[in-house]
């Protein structure tokens, strides 16, 4: 089973939840490091652990950044980390599989569920100090999941009239990863 990490600068997971019970509000976390046992040929066999900075929010509103930084949302001073690690693998069709892990957010870990879409692999060029120092293979991933973010003890909220609140309770979460194969394990 080949070995491979995720590749920073091209991995990246996105949050989307209800905002003020009329439209949405995405935030960006970028710098996802992680790394997984894969093998297209026996994908239901491979193991995934990432882990996302969670002090690298980024929503595009900087006071809006600061309160989800905060301890009333992620509470990054005491739980700078959300992880994930995979438990089972389920494939669903060629290049779709529902992998089950722990996700870790707030210190609280819960089972969940991701739908991901294997979007292939190619060979390319690895550039280190401007020297060409490939080929290496890269894959690259697409998973979704959906929570509640109250599972998570992420539950700050604020009433607003006719029974809506200001944050809705269901994120879906959105995870593009690109990864490098760093050996292969036989």
């Amino acid at each position: 089973m080949a070995r491979w990490s995720f590749e920073p600068g091209h991995t990246a997971a996105e949050f989307c939840v209800r905002h003020m019970m009329v439209t949405h509000v995405r935030g960006h976390f970028k710098n996802v490091h992680g790394s997984l046992e894969f093998d297209p040929g026996r994908p239901e066999a491979s193991r995934v652990e990432a882990v996302i900075d969670a002090r690298g929010l980024w929503s595009g509103e900087s006071d809006r950044d600061v309160h989800l930084r905060s301890a009333d949302f992620l509470d990054v001073e005491h739980f700078a980390e959300i992880r994930f690690a995979s438990t089972a693998v389920r494939m669903m069709g060629p290049n779709e599989a529902l992998v089950t892990g722990d996700l870790s957010i707030r210190g609280v870990t819960k089972p969940v569920v991701l739908d991901v879409r294997y979007l292939g692999q190619w060979e390319t060029p690895w550039w280190e100090d401007g020297v060409d120092k490939g080929p290496k293979v890269r894959a690259g991933f697409a998973a979704t999941t959906q929570i509640d973010r109250n599972d998570f003890g992420v539950s700050w909220n604020s009433p607003l009239a006719r029974g809506g609140i200001v944050v809705g309770h269901q994120v879906l979460i959105t995870i593009d990863a690109e990864a490098i194969r760093t050996a292969d394990n036989g």
